[in-house]
């Protein structure tokens, strides 16, 4: 096994890649009451067109696929559902489906062997018939239908259609009900056999583990083999430009919510982690808590509580995101360009850059007192070819001077967008 330190948490992680292909990272924590396990597949909502190399085969599904299986792999052929069995060993069991890649997980105090059984065998034995595919349908209409009256959800999908155009991120991650009444068993299959082949997968574990002993374990639960097919993933190019710059809709809210996005240019001769910490300063200078912009918002009583920062990226999209509640997001909005227009002609402030820069790092490094956060850390940052240790590592080398450049670079105001949902 590979073994990566990183002393600054005092945490190591112990990587293997079996003969098979499954790629698995261990990450020890000793003495932690809760043991955490997840398993994740890079298949994402934006993969439904690819090209089965070897087979010369093209394919497109339907969307919500990925979120489709990501349901139906809990279902038995003995009739019995996985989440229901783990559920009744005292264990919390969940799953979800991203755009680019779907997991499942558990975390267990007690009988993490016997929920491992379980946990391991529902992930490799999928079983779908024409009559649970039909009844399963119906279920994520309803998810869809609800989805469809949540607010915050609403507005951050209409930013992601008013920033982009052709990338699939503008599309939500279940589908629509007319794109998921196309799905059938085949096509779940056809999906599975290649998306969920154990080179495409990876597995981490995060607890008081002994290394090598749950290595075995793992290795003595795996039954499926690996076809090791090469998946090409098709994707249409996307323009540079926003689709447009605002868009505003009604629904049953008490306070407006507001997404505000930067749609980034994708680049691949970076270092996107140095980058990513550089955005999440400038966010935080912009409209952090300890900002003039938010204390004068505040103040003033056009925002309540600090918003949300995110930079979502991969290979495919990558866009800045702040999301808040406020009786005047515009007035938020304006203030933003304001700000941004300032720093850009004079520069961040070194003695804030430095406050703000030591609070990231703070943050950083208490995602590691959690077993949960520890391990869907180092697997979403593992299907964006990331090391999680990077961050840590390399906000040391990160100066003003670099994320000045950021800032002009990212935070193009012809870029900017905002979608607001509002009260009827």
């Amino acid at each position: 096994m590979q073994i990566i330190q990183n002393l600054k948490v005092k945490e190591e992680i112990y990587k293997q890649k079996l003969d098979n292909g499954l790629n698995i990272i261990i990450i020890p924590k000793k003495d932690a009451s809760k043991k955490y396990v997840i398993w994740g597949t890079k298949f994402g909502s934006i993969d439904n067109h690819f090209l089965i190399e070897q087979d010369k085969e093209e394919i497109k599904i339907p969307d919500g696929v990925a979120h489709f299986l990501e349901h139906k792999l809990f279902e038995q052929e003995n009739g019995t559902n996985s989440l229901d069995a783990l559920s009744s060993l005292g264990v919390e069991a969940n799953a979800y489906t991203t755009y680019n890649h779907t997991a499942y997980l558990f975390e267990a105090t007690n009988n993490f062997y016997e929920a491992l059984d379980e946990f391991m065998n529902y992930v490799q034995n999928p079983y779908f018939t024409d009559e649970n595919v039909e009844k399963e349908k119906g279920i994520i209409s309803q998810e869809i239908n609800m989805y469809e009256d949540d607010p915050e959800w609403q507005v951050y999908m209409n930013a992601m259609r008013i920033m982009y155009d052709k990338t699939p991120t503008n599309i939500d991650i279940a589908g629509s009900i007319e794109s998921i009444s196309k799905i059938n068993k085949e096509i779940l299959y056809k999906s599975y056999n290649n998306f969920y082949d154990l080179s495409n997968m990876l597995l981490v574990v995060c607890g008081d583990f002994e290394p090598k002993s749950i290595l075995e374990e793992i290795k003595k639960r795996i039954t499926k083999t690996s076809n090791q097919k090469q998946v090409q993933r098709i994707y249409e190019k996307e323009q540079e430009e926003i689709v447009k710059s605002d868009k505003t809709v009604t629904m049953e809210v008490n306070m407006p919510v507001f997404v505000i996005g930067f749609k980034d240019k994708i680049q691949s001769d970076i270092d996107i982690v140095k980058k990513h910490i550089a955005i999440e300063i400038i966010l935080y200078m912009l409209l952090g808590k300890s900002s003039e912009a938010y204390q004068e918002l505040y103040k003033s009583g056009d925002i309540i509580s600090g918003p949300s920062f995110e930079y979502e990226f991969t290979k495919q999209y990558a866009h800045v995101l702040i999301t808040g509640k406020s009786k005047n997001p515009q007035k938020i909005a304006e203030m933003l360009k304001t700000q941004i227009t300032n720093y850009k002609k004079e520069g961040l402030d070194s003695n804030h850059f430095e406050r703000i820069k030591k609070k990231v790092y703070g943050d950083y490094v208490t995602q590691y007192d959690d077993v949960g956060n520890i391990a869907r850390m180092f697997l979403s940052d593992y299907f964006k070819e990331i090391n999680s240790f990077d961050y840590i590592d390399k906000i040391n080398e990160l100066d003003i001077e670099y994320t000045n450049k950021i800032l002009n670079e990212v935070f193009d105001l012809n870029k900017m967008v905002i979608s607001i949902v509002k009260g009827k």
